[in-house]
């Protein structure tokens, strides 16, 4: 069975199981309603800089037992897109199985998806997310995605093959889309990049996103998974359906408040 281990416990996160416990307390709301959700977006970066960020999106959905987590790449071990499909991968807070039933399920209706773990090797989007998951559902079985393409027509082909992986598997999935926004720009400067992406985003327009993105130069590392998510709301959402399509956090920067003036994230 395969076995991904935590490889960036104690680096970008703490590493030690209570340590790691009490910063997501510290992260995460507990005074606010969770409601279903198709989709959220949520940073990847070091807990001490988008912790906060990402434990407020987790705080307002439900976690259901399973969650397909969409990441970028950021190594040179890239796939258009590649799928774990069996195992587990580790975190301080334990376990968290794969689903191959969904991972079977989109590698035989999704043509770009390949079953290959070495995009996911040396990459720390997917697993920063997994302790916010394990924490809100310490049942959670999850699908493990690295998405290494901004082409367009393949992540709609993602989109619409996770649409239906979802459809089909019955009962409530959660696809989170692992991003941060912009990098290394002053406070001012991030929000209004921030905001071009973020309303295509929030009006569920996948193609809209990707332009501005790249039109814009906004350094959206999660453009792409994002896009994938989109699509998929787009494709099988109703407005009957009683679900939120996406939850997206309205835009972040570094935890320092004080300093007004500091980039909007670090190295993603």
């Amino acid at each position: 069975m395969s076995k991904r281990k935590a490889r960036f416990a104690g680096s970008w996160y703490p590493g030690k199981r209570e340590k790691l416990l009490a910063e997501l307390e510290r992260c995460t709301p507990a005074d606010v309603a969770a409601a279903k959700a198709v989709g959220i977006v949520a940073p990847h970066a070091g807990y001490v800089y988008s912790g906060s960020t990402a434990g407020a999106v987790y705080a307002r959905v439900e976690v259901p037992d399973r969650v397909v987590v969409l990441c970028p790449n950021h190594t040179n071990d890239v796939k258009a897109v590649a799928v774990w499909a069996e195992g587990e991968w580790l975190t301080p807070l334990g376990s968290a199985p794969v689903d191959a039933e969904l991972a079977a399920a989109l590698l035989a209706k999704c043509p770009a998806a390949e079953n290959y773990e070495g995009a996911h090797a040396q990459e720390h989007s997917l697993e920063l997310q997994l302790p916010f998951v394990q924490m809100r559902n310490p049942k959670a079985r999850i699908l493990p995605v690295s998405v290494g393409t901004r082409r367009p027509a393949t992540l709609e082909s993602l989109g619409s093959a996770l649409a239906e992986v979802v459809g089909e598997a019955g009962g409530e999935v959660l696809i989170v889309a692992s991003s941060d926004m912009t990098h290394f720009e002053t406070a001012a400067a991030a929000k209004a990049q921030d905001q071009k992406a973020l309303e295509r985003a929030r009006a569920l327009d996948p193609e809209g996103l990707l332009a501005v993105v790249a039109g814009e130069r906004i350094s959206m590392c999660g453009a792409a998974p994002t896009a994938a998510m989109l699509w998929a709301a787009n494709w099988w959402t109703t407005p009957t359906a009683g679900w939120s399509p996406a939850t997206i956090p309205t835009w972040w920067r570094t935890r320092d408040s004080s300093a007004a003036d500091r980039a909007s994230g670090p190295n993603d």
